[in-house]
């Protein structure tokens, strides 16, 4: 199965940004000798949680620093870009890779990020779902166009003009059923960051398989599934490591999604965290975390192979991406993390038997116009 690696630019404060962002390159930088089928990185703005604000701009760098893997944007949040640029941007960034993006796309989540953007968050559903609409038509002909309520662009040549189709190679963050039928109408793969019980996300996706097959005629592409990862050869020492920095990045998604604010139930759109919000108040933010932490990976390297091969079939994906440096975890160990990782798992989870290639795209034959 593929298996990538995703940096997280993460600062809380023991480093200087510079620090961090010196350490994150260096990892990324090893990701192709130390075998790993691809590397990503996410999109957030204005606070320490993820200083990555220029996902492509990094995968630029990353795609001249390389030569095999796949690059992808886990996610490019869409109401914040103007779709013609982004469109841009992917189609240079595929030129100069020789097609090997991995597209990821979201409608964002931090009120931080939308009030200092000077965006309406209630508008964020609808913008998505015009501007995704947009963007992958122009990734597949070639021309961008759109007559929506929020986005209206007249038509305009993509140049340099698509190589590949990105049909297979798309995927979306998404967590509520409304946006789970945004994702079908919009043929996109999903992209699983766990923030609900393995249940609930397994028969999700089964709902979105069913209805994908309905509206696209044509079987739903398996997902991906993020994880923060924790390894090491000694279990009393990842359980350590599991309290103080899977937990302190735990802690730091609460405070930048404001998961625990119940006035999210009042934007259009966020109703599911809104309710998410009640629960938290009902059982204390501590036992969210501790609910957010468990849903990820750690332990020696025989039990981080066995939870994420489990994770892996029960919801037939194809493939997951590994986050070893988070949570104010010292550098050093990261690295030792992301080593030992290499070592003991990454072979065995690659030798997974998975009918499909993540990140292929057919060749476009576009129309002269």
């Amino acid at each position: 199965m593929h298996v990538g690696m995703t940096t997280f630019f993460q600062n809380l404060g023991a480093h200087s940004d510079a620090q961090v962002y010196a350490h994150e390159m260096a990892m990324a930088e090893l990701a192709e000798p130390m075998g790993f089928d691809s590397i990503w990185s996410a999109e957030h703005h204005f606070d320490n949680y993820t200083m990555c604000p220029n996902v492509a701009q990094f995968l630029t760098w990353m795609a001249a620093k390389t030569s095999k893997v796949k690059l992808g944007s886990m996610v490019m949040v869409l109401p914040w870009h103007d779709p013609v640029r982004v469109a841009e941007e992917i189609s240079v960034l595929d030129h100069l890779s020789g097609g090997r993006v991995i597209l990821g796309i979201g409608r964002g989540l931090g009120r931080i990020e939308f009030e200092n953007f000077r965006l309406d968050m209630n508008e964020s559903r609808e913008r998505f779902t015009e501007y995704g609409a947009a963007l992958l038509k122009a990734l597949e002909t070639g021309w961008i166009e759109s007559n929506g309520t929020h986005y209206k662009q007249p038509r305009a040549q993509i140049r340099p003009t698509p190589i590949k189709s990105f049909r297979g190679r798309t995927y979306a963050a998404s967590v509520s059923p409304q946006s789970l039928e945004i994702m079908c109408k919009l043929g996109v793969g999903l992209l699983v960051i766990a923030q609900k019980p393995w249940e609930t996300t397994v028969k999700e996706l089964a709902d979105y398989r069913e209805r994908y097959t309905a509206v696209n005629g044509t079987e739903a592409p398996k997902p991906l599934i993020a994880s923060f990862v924790a390894v090491h050869e000694d279990e009393a020492v990842a359980k350590e490591m599991f309290e103080k920095y899977i937990r302190g990045y735990s802690r730091s998604a609460l405070e930048h999604y404001e998961f625990h604010n119940e006035g999210l139930a009042d934007i259009k759109g966020y109703e599911y965290y809104g309710k998410l919000a009640q629960n938290i108040k009902k059982h204390g933010m501590d036992a969210f975390v501790s609910f957010l932490s468990e849903l990820q990976v750690w332990g020696t390297p025989e039990q981080v192979y066995e939870k994420m091969l489990s994770h892996h079939r029960m919801a037939g994906t194809a493939g997951c991406m590994a986050a070893f440096s988070y949570g104010g975890m010292p550098h050093e160990m990261a690295r030792a993390n992301q080593r030992l990782f290499v070592e003991k798992v990454l072979p065995r989870l690659q030798a997974v038997k998975v009918d499909v290639e993540v990140g292929a795209g057919a060749p476009l034959e576009l129309a002269a116009e």
